[in-house]
């Protein structure tokens, strides 16, 4: 699948874009400000629904605006003209609205899985280095990615887990709310709802972790020029086993939920479930938070999401890779074979720059693409931050032209952005 066409409203810097987009892989360099990654988050959260940036919308809305807005025209292939328009309005603070091929949605979740995009950005350093929390949210995006009913089971699962904390936190004494008097079998009941929706969340992260693990030391062995092997196992708090099926975990959670429930009333919180599980990593024999470097710990990222990639192409969805200033942290060797290892693949790759300097990895990327589609060019971003369209690649799926030149100027896109041909490094 690529994007065709892709339109903002107060979103970010923008106060208007609206611009047609090609298949094939595509460059954006500019000054530091210039609003390049908010084209790629405006993207992602037209896939995801969410920001990998904030954790709410508010700074998604344009200053001085009430809402934002983020539509795009997705084809599903070249060779393939079905095509979806999709539509998401932003309102801080109240429901966001969505639309599919102009059509009102009863929800905005029932847009998920129209498109898919694999993103990285700086913040997926936080994978490796930061709490659990970012690798349980790393897992959990790509089940939705793969699965988008799970979408609804993880929501639901947040609403009960909510609802089970509050009644422990009224039976510890913690809270001033008084105890009713069948608070035993009303946390019960809630035992029943969070182990039959958390057997659901370990079943399917154990099975996309057990797929996973192939590519992501192969993905890793492709950037690293070391003999490091990259793993990443799953530790949950209960004790659940790969082999098990859905109803043995649920089953699992519940003894563990019984016999950690009066832990859990002394505390006033849930002890046992997904939410306290963890997604180990690990660089040979040591574990990567903590002993990795910055440049390992930046490749080993970049090798998760490569590998979820190509997961997701296994799976018979062609998603929108997206590469946000990739090149940023890593050392020349790890440049060439990143570069090699991205253009090796036929899927789309989107890369960018945080400024003019440093463009000779992203022409070697060109150079190394074995499928050197028309649209191939490196976009200088320019003009001020208010009114700065700017556009964003997609997939590409054109064979091989032989003397086509890599990097060609191009027609003035609207808004002040000028494709140019780049001289020299």
């Amino acid at each position: 699948m690529y994007v065709t066409h892709l339109q903002l409203t107060d979103f970010r810097c923008y106060q208007q874009l609206s611009v047609e987009l090609r298949p094939g892989v595509t460059v954006f360099v500019g000054h530091n400000g210039h609003g390049k990654t908010n084209l790629v988050e405006a993207i992602d959260y037209l896939a995801t629904l969410g920001s990998h940036r904030v954790s709410s919308d508010a700074p998604l809305v344009r200053a001085g605006a009430e809402r934002a807005t983020v539509s795009a025209r997705v084809q599903a292939g070249l060779d393939d003209p079905r095509a979806l328009s999709l539509d998401l309005e932003i309102n801080p603070g109240r429901a966001n609205r969505a639309r599919l091929n102009r059509a009102p949605l009863k929800r905005p979740r029932d847009l998920l899985g129209a498109l898919v995009v694999v993103l990285f950005s700086p913040e997926d350093l936080a994978i490796v280095k930061a709490d659990p929390a970012q690798r349980r949210r790393f897992l959990d995006d790509l089940l939705v990615a793969r699965w988008p009913r799970l979408a609804g089971v993880r929501a639901d699962y947040e609403r009960v887990l909510k609802q089970r904390n509050a009644l422990l936190k009224s039976l510890s004494g913690r809270s001033p709310r008084p105890v009713s008097a069948d608070a035993d079998t009303t946390l019960d009941a809630w035992n029943d709802h969070l182990a039959l929706l958390g057997s659901e969340l370990v079943c399917a992260r154990l099975q996309t972790l057990a797929e996973l693990a192939t590519y992501l030391e192969q993905r890793y062995a492709a950037i690293a020029p070391v003999q490091h092997r990259a793993s990443a196992t799953y530790h949950s708090t209960s004790a659940v086993a790969p082999e098990l099926t859905r109803d043995e975990t649920a089953q699992v959670l519940w003894e563990r939920m019984r016999q950690r429930r009066s832990e859990e009333i002394a505390r006033g919180v849930s002890l046992v479930g997904p939410h306290r599980d963890d997604l180990h990593l690990a660089l040979g024999e040591l574990p990567a938070k903590g002993y990795a470097s910055h440049g390992e710990s930046w490749s080993l990222a970049l090798a998760l999401r490569l590998a979820s990639y190509h997961l997701l192409r296994d799976d018979g969805i062609e998603p929108v890779l997206v590469l946000d200033d990739v090149f940023a942290e890593l050392d020349q060797t790890r440049r060439q074979r990143l570069a090699g290892a991205v253009a090796a693949h036929p899927g789309a790759v989107a890369a960018r720059t945080a400024g003019l300097a440093g463009l000779r990895p992203y022409r070697d990327l060109q150079r190394r693409c074995d499928t050197n589609p028309a649209g191939d060019a490196i976009h200088r971003l320019a003009g001020t931050a208010a009114a700065r369209p700017a556009a964003r690649l997609c997939r590409n799926g054109n064979r091989r032209r032989r003397n086509r030149p890599l990097l060609r100027a191009d027609a003035a896109l609207p808004g002040g952005i000028c494709p140019e041909r780049t001289r020299g490094d």
